[in-house]
């Protein structure tokens, strides 16, 4: 994911950049490549370490063309005016390309310095799933799906694969609530599925009482469908169990961690990025650098393993093209297009005329017992 900005934080918190030079110096001058994202929100702290864990591999197999990469490093609080701060300091910096930011208010928010500054430079998030990120500019790219392929993703699952004829949902009025929506009510239709009702809510803390005192009333639902993000999706959740409705939840990745709720989750469907049970041998090496880099982190999640592709992507395109900013943009360009897709952890990358990867897949989890696992039917 990510769809959302967080609660504002001063700028002013914004003290220097943490210029990280992993290894020695190799031949000539480091490769700098800037990290943004809110490095203090579990969400998107995977960027981060990520990023470095894959900066130390490549480094130690001898760097970039024998140049090592050296990490600039921001963060960004989840705030859209210190990602404004960070990119400038970013675009007047010498990194030659950026991974992030991490949620999509940044991410927006610093998308038109990255495409506006003297010297441009390219930035690639991993996780802005907002759909507004497509629009953001030519020297932006995503590796994440958008949250409306996560709605189209939520309708086949609850139509198709579990046989759900009729549904409630309840969705944040906010851009990320309303996209998961609209799009979900129409594909859902569109499989001759029925909405019983569609109620707009507001906070982290809404008042859903009466929405779902109708739908116990109604008795139709057969699944309810939270368009929003874990704190209100906890409320709902907890809310339909009081009212002794043990319908299936399904969500999207706004949903993310909603396991650690415990039994009262379970049966929760929630879309996500990434799941670490996914079976490619890439995602297995991924995974297992991982827990010897970072034993004490919990898994990682969509953020972190789309940071670590990015930082492997941005490797591939400077030894086809070089290091200017000009080069590096249109070299990710060029991904799946003029040139071969880029081979990942999860499979391959390639871009299309927007920067979106080209059919980025959504992943369906299950939540059981304090666990996220991939669903069956995938």
């Amino acid at each position: 994911m990510i769809g959302s900005s967080r609660p504002p934080r001063l700028a002013a918190g914004l003290a220097c950049v943490l210029a990280l030079a992993l290894g020695g110096c190799g031949r000539g001058q480091p490769v700098r490549i800037g990290v943004a994202a809110n490095f203090g929100d579990p969400l998107s702290a995977p960027i981060l370490h990520a990023a470095r864990l894959a900066a130390e591999e490549i480094n130690a197999a001898g760097g970039i063309g024998g140049r090592q990469i050296e990490l600039v490093e921001y963060d960004d609080f989840g705030d859209t005016d210190s990602a404004v701060v960070v990119a400038s300091a970013l675009a007047a910096s010498d990194v030659v390309a950026i991974i992030g930011h991490g949620f999509s208010g940044p991410t927006l928010a610093a998308s038109s310095v990255y495409n506006q500054a003297e010297r441009p430079v390219a930035a690639i998030t991993p996780s802005a799933s907002s759909p507004e990120v497509t629009f953001a500019g030519p020297w932006i790219f995503r590796l994440c799906p958008s949250d409306l392929a996560h709605g189209a993703a939520l309708a086949r699952w609850a139509r198709a694969q579990l046989n759900l004829a009729r549904g409630a949902v309840l969705f944040s009025n906010d851009d990320y609530g309303r996209g998961i929506r609209e799009v979900f009510e129409r594909d859902y239709a569109n499989l001759q599925g029925l909405v019983t009702e569609s109620d707009p809510y507001l906070g982290s803390a809404p008042l859903v009482d009466p929405y779902l005192d109708r739908i116990a009333r109604d008795g139709r639902a057969e699944f309810v469908l939270v368009a929003g993000y874990l704190e209100e999706g906890s409320a709902i959740l907890r809310g339909l169990r009081e009212r002794g409705l043990s319908l299936p939840v399904l969500g999207g990745d706004g949903l993310e961690q909603i396991e650690r709720l415990g039994p009262v989750a379970n049966g929760t469907y929630v879309t996500s990025s990434y799941l670490p049970e996914i079976p490619t041998p890439g995602n297995r090496r991924f995974l297992e650098a991982w827990r010897a880099r970072y034993p004490d982190l919990p898994p990682p999640n969509g953020s972190g393993v789309y940071s670590y592709t990015a930082l492997y992507l941005l490797k591939s395109v400077i030894e086809r093209v070089g290091t200017t900013r000009q080069a590096v943009r249109d070299g990710l360009a060029e991904v799946g297009r003029g040139e071969a897709a880029f081979e990942g952890p999860l499979g391959p990358v390639q871009f299309d005329e927007n920067g979106d990867m080209v059919d980025p897949k959504v992943y369906i989890g299950l939540a059981m017992d304090g666990r996220m696992t991939l669903a069956e039917g995938q």
